[in-house]
């Protein structure tokens, strides 16, 4: 029971991260067909931000500095990653749209600039930052079975960024905005929907997403430059199975790959388990290739 039990938390917890990932990536690739390869290294820079938030709290406060640096450091990530993401889509985004090879090479150079600048300015080797005493330990529900607070509060993370976009797109008038002009961009410009704007303001809102993505990933281990690219993969697998631009979707998504993942890897190796899992999601879009909810049209 005990086995089952953590195989099971471990699905959940992949789905999680996973899903933080790649909920924004399903908006900018959702709303402007964007293929952004830069999205992985906004979550470099959150982690980033993590790690100088800690050093400059921790330095002149000590432990007390240690244990709230994480709630400074989310706002902070969120609000940088989504002015680095407004500039680009301003600067280079925008001037890209309609030529999708185009845009994949221009953000893959973007990437490979921010890795570069990642390593002249904090270094090439990795850092850690330390996880707050409060997330050190865990929940002990059985004997030989162990959730770990980080992992819980990754969780939780991942579920007040969803509820919170849900909100947001459903409740407010810019969520709607970015409802219409993904479902027709041409009649939602003819009603007066300042679609240029809109499109700022989801490219921010994806990369605002990213960086806090990369805060939660910074509390499971050494970051680095390169830190973006061991995701990037996972997130866009995440939004084409879910289904381009479904929120419910990419929650679908994230935890059916998350728990696939975990019991694949269980009965056979991590490197064979993770092809098992491309060839599983090849599989079912070659039956539907629009993902497991597809966008109505009329």
């Amino acid at each position: 029971m005990a086995i089952w039990l953590s195989q099971g938390f471990n699905a959940l917890s992949i789905g999680s991260i996973l899903l933080l990932i790649a909920i924004g990536l399903a908006f900018s690739f959702g709303l402007m067909n964007v293929i952004n390869m830069a999205h992985g290294e906004l979550i470099m820079i959150g982690a980033y931000v993590a790690y100088m938030v800690q050093r400059e709290l921790v330095g002149p406060l000590g432990s007390a500095g240690l244990d709230v640096y994480l709630f400074i450091a989310l706002p902070i990530a969120f609000v940088v990653a989504a002015l680095m993401g407004a500039a680009v889509e301003r600067v280079l985004i925008r001037r890209l749209y309609g030529r999708p090879l185009d845009t994949l090479l221009a953000t893959w150079g973007l990437s490979l600039i921010l890795q570069q600048a990642a390593r002249s300015i904090f270094g090439a080797p990795n850092v850690q930052v330390i996880a707050p005493p409060w997330l050190r330990d865990g929940l002990e529900v059985m004997d030989g079975f162990v959730m770990p607070y980080s992992r819980i509060f990754i969780m939780a993370l991942a579920a007040l960024c969803i509820g919170g976009v849900a909100l947001y797109l459903t409740r407010t008038s810019g969520g709607r905005r970015i409802r219409a002009v993904m479902q027709n961009r041409e009649v939602a410009a003819s009603l007066g929907v300042p679609t240029a704007t809109v499109d700022t303001m989801t490219f921010a809102l994806s990369s605002g997403l990213a960086g806090v993505a990369g805060c939660a990933l910074a509390l499971l281990g050494p970051i680095g430059p390169a830190l973006g690219t061991y995701y990037i993969v996972d997130a866009f697998m995440v939004v084409v199975l879910g289904g381009v631009g479904m929120l419910a979707g990419t929650l679908a998504a994230a935890f059916s790959i998350g728990g696939l993942n975990t019991f694949l890897e269980w009965g056979t190796s991590a490197s064979l388990g993770k092809v098992l899992v491309f060839v599983a999601i090849i599989a079912f879009l070659q039956w539907r290739p629009s993902g497991l909810i597809a966008r109505r049209a009329r």
